[in-house]
């Protein structure tokens, strides 16, 4: 054996903490070890270069580096002995700065541990063994989940490219949460100005399919060759005959009574409705568990009769569309935390206490009011906004949902404009940190928004004893806050509330990412491969963007999205990709055929077949993950790990422990 062992000072993280010094002597001395070397920076091109020259004149045939943590640059430093000449995999990292060094204060007891990791790596890169990369081809066709902005965008730099996309949103419509906003911050942008040519380009795109009023229920496959059922649900009206002429909506006889889901139940609507009118397809949607021809048998059927175009089906089937892509971008956006969770805050009790979100289709022109602010028939006079609704709560979401501070301050300076009313924001700290987010909360305060900073304990309707307050206090709702900032209870009668609730994970993402066999970090939300590095990525040939990531603005959102869609385009352009070779492999002549580490594998990379009259189990390579679940429960022991079998994994801790 020719070890080479190299360490990094990674400026003061390592070698403010460890002696290095010590553990290159220390290494020195190890069996193997024929080269110990330190360096400030060892992962930039010249500590590079100094690996990679020991290589070639020292005849390296093993290479350790103690750095930090693999997950950043285990695949730097492959490549570097790759380039001299060595196998990639003849490498083994030793983490001394995050498991080490960061968490210890005693210099003597960081460098006595550090060279436990050490020895330990040289006892375990002495079995590595030599393997291949393997290259998977990649179909040139990518699936995004979800048609909200970040879907939107996503799909259009792809398509735009030259590339086959398969736009799937579970809404009768695309545009998601940002096509019920009506202005956006920090420049009060129209939103439907901004979102509705984007719109419009994905239906009129060759490149886009898109299927609306639909949703996954299948994937398939793995990096490069995924295949996915998609369920089409029926809509009643063929989207290819419909002009668009409404005439159909006109002649329900259903009256006007089911709340709107796009206007969060603030307007209603027909059985047979087209969500808004820029809905793309602009086309209606018949739902069948209102519609008095599927319910009842007795509609007259009116809109069947006025239909010119005979775009009218009520003979459509639900039906699945399977479809093979190389990549997928998940964009399935977000939900708003439901605040009548917070039982002190009367949502739901209250008329006049409203989400945000309620809030923006009365501002919008095209909601249920035409833009007005009416609250229980009147223009409010006195409006409070109370921010972090189920966000930084230990009860509810720990997380600071990020927009919320910005859309209250947004929805301040619209009710300003709108109806002159005094606006007061409850406001646990202003986070105002994006591009212009800062002058557009100074600008609040010059144009006479109030702020309160303090938690709202209770929102309630009665009025006090004392007949002035008691008069001031009468059909209005009161803000029960405390003011941390003048050491104070304040007690606020306003004409309405608005919540700021927090920002959630859509539902089903749980059951998509069981489909996508990806992780979920601990808040529900798609878990990226690393927040800096990998930002996008959530597994093979697997992309993330917009608030399926975590809550974001529109701005981040958008350029996530851009992100999300580069890394497909970039792999497709490749036309392959590089698999690890770190996978289970099975010892037939062990294999008792017993069939336990099928259902066990969460990639679904393993199936029984018969050889010889014989039952055995296979591994397909493509899929495998490498996650070690099969290895560990297979009674026979007939299977391993490329890299972690059992004398490796022995000899790395044995080095550990002498």
């Amino acid at each position: 054996m020719r070890i080479g062992v190299y360490i990094c000072h990674c400026g003061l993280n390592i070698a403010g903490v460890l002696d290095v010094k010590e553990l290159v002597e220390f290494a020195k001395r190890l069996d193997g070890v024929v080269v110990a070397r330190d360096y400030r920076f060892m992962c930039s091109s010249q500590g590079q270069e100094l690996i990679k020259r020991d290589v070639r004149e020292l005849k390296l045939d093993r290479v350790v580096v103690c750095a930090c943590s693999p997950n950043l640059h285990e695949k730097t430093f492959r490549k570097a002995i790759s380039d001299a000449g060595l196998n990639p995999f003849l490498l083994q990292i030793a983490n001394i700065r995050e498991q080490c060094s960061w968490v210890h204060e005693n210099k003597e007891e960081a460098t006595e541990k550090a060279k436990a990791y050490l020895k330990s790596a040289v006892e375990r890169v002495k079995l590595h063994e030599e393997l291949e990369v393997r290259r998977v081809r990649i179909n040139p066709r990518v699936l995004v989940i979800g048609g909200g902005i970040a879907g939107i965008t996503a799909s259009l730099l792809l398509a735009n490219s030259g590339v086959k996309v398969y736009l799937v949103e579970k809404e009768p419509t695309i545009g998601g949460k940002m096509a019920k906003f009506d202005k956006t911050f920090p420049t009060l942008d129209c939103s439907a100005c901004i979102l509705t040519p984007k719109m419009n380009e994905i239906k009129d795109n060759p490149n886009i399919t898109l299927l609306t009023n639909s949703e996954v229920i299948d994937v398939k496959g793995y990096v490069g060759n995924f295949k996915v059922k998609v369920r089409v649900k029926p809509r009643f009206v063929n989207e290819d005959a419909c002009i668009g002429c409404m005439e159909c909506v006109e002649s329900c006889l259903h009256y006007p009574t089911i709340p709107s889901e796009f206007d969060e139940g603030m307007g209603f609507r027909k059985p047979i409705h087209v969500p808004f009118p820029q809905a793309v397809p602009n086309c209606p949607y018949i739902n069948p568990n209102e519609c008095l021809h599927f319910t009842t048998n007795k509609c007259p059927m009116y809109c069947y009769e006025v239909c010119e175009v005979d775009a009218i089906d009520f003979d459509q089937k639900e039906r699945v569309e399977e479809i093979e892509v190389g990549a997928i971008i998940i964009a399935t956006g977000f939900k708003l935390f439901d605040p009548s969770v917070v039982k002190e805050y009367g949502y739901g009790r209250y008329k006049n206490v409203l989400t945000a979100l309620q809030v923006e289709r009365l501002l919008n022109s095209t909601g249920p009011s035409g833009g007005r602010l009416i609250v229980n028939g009147r223009e409010p006079k006195r409006v409070a906004i109370v921010h972090c609704v189920g966000s930084r709560d230990e009860g509810n979401r720990v997380y600071c949902s990020r927009v919320c501070c910005m859309y209250s301050i947004k929805l301040a300076r619209l009710i300003r404009e709108r109806t002159n009313a005094e606006v007061y924001n409850f406001y646990i700290d202003v986070r105002a940190f994006g591009k212009g987010y800062e002058e557009f909360y100074k600008k609040a305060l010059e144009e006479g928004v109030i702020f309160i900073r303090g938690k709202v304990a209770e929102i309630t309707d009665h009025p006090i004893n004392d007949y002035e307050k008691g008069e001031v206090e009468k059909g209005r709702v009161i803000v029960v806050a405390e003011s941390t900032l003048s050491n104070s209870i304040v007690r606020l009668p306003v004409d309405m509330v608005v919540l700021s609730p927090a920002i959630e994970p859509s539902d089903g993402v749980k059951e998509l990412a069981r489909m996508l066999k990806v992780p979920l970090d601990e808040n529900g939300f798609f878990k990226e491969l690393h927040p800096k590095l990998a930002p996008t990525v959530v597994a093979p040939g697997i992309f993330v963007c917009g608030c399926a990531q975590g809550p974001k603005d529109i701005q981040d959102t958008v350029a996530q999205a851009e992100s999300a869609s580069g890394q497909a385009l970039s792999m497709i352009n490749r036309g392959y990709f590089e698999l690890e070779p770190t996978t289970a492999k099975i010892d037939e002549e062990k294999c008792s055929g017993c069939g336990i580490c099928v259902p066990l594998c969460p990639f679904q990379a393993i199936e029984m077949v018969v050889r010889d009259g014989h039952a055995k189990a296979r591994i397909n390579e493509n899929l495998c993950m490498g996650c070690g679940v099969c290895v560990s429960s297979c009674p026979s022991r007939a299977i391993s790990h490329k890299l972690f079998d059992t004398d490796t994994i022995r000899a790395e801790i044995l080095g550990l422990l002498k």
